[in-house]
């Protein structure tokens, strides 16, 4: 299989720092200039991205381009992708959320 890889220009992603809370997943840097430049000339409404880790441990964001096999999707070409989606199990309770301390309680 061919490495199509399509980065974003002007995204860069890196891994949370040492002493960051378990909660961040991730760092963005974004070069506001490169990454306007890159998004002026894509298509579609929306563009979705994979963050990654390649095997040498660097991070990255991708484009996610997947389309189901045979079908056509409905969106712009780098558009949303028309696929099926199961709902994430809600696992955790609202006291599990750090900003959710006074939910309800105005």
């Amino acid at each position: 299989m061919a490495n199509d890889t399509k980065f974003i220009d002007g995204l860069i992603v890196q891994s949370p720092r040492d002493n960051a809370p378990e909660y961040v997943k991730a760092r963005l840097w974004i070069k506001r200039a490169e990454l306007i430049a890159w998004l002026q000339a894509q298509t579609g409404d929306s563009i979705n991205a994979d963050v990654k880790v390649s095997q040498g441990g660097k991070w990255y964001a991708a484009v996610d381009d997947w389309k189901p096999n045979g079908a056509a999707s409905t969106a712009p070409q780098g558009g949303t992708p028309a696929r099926t989606r199961q709902a994430p199990a809600d696992d955790f309770a609202d006291d599990d959320l750090p900003f959710a301390t006074n939910r309800g309680r105005y």
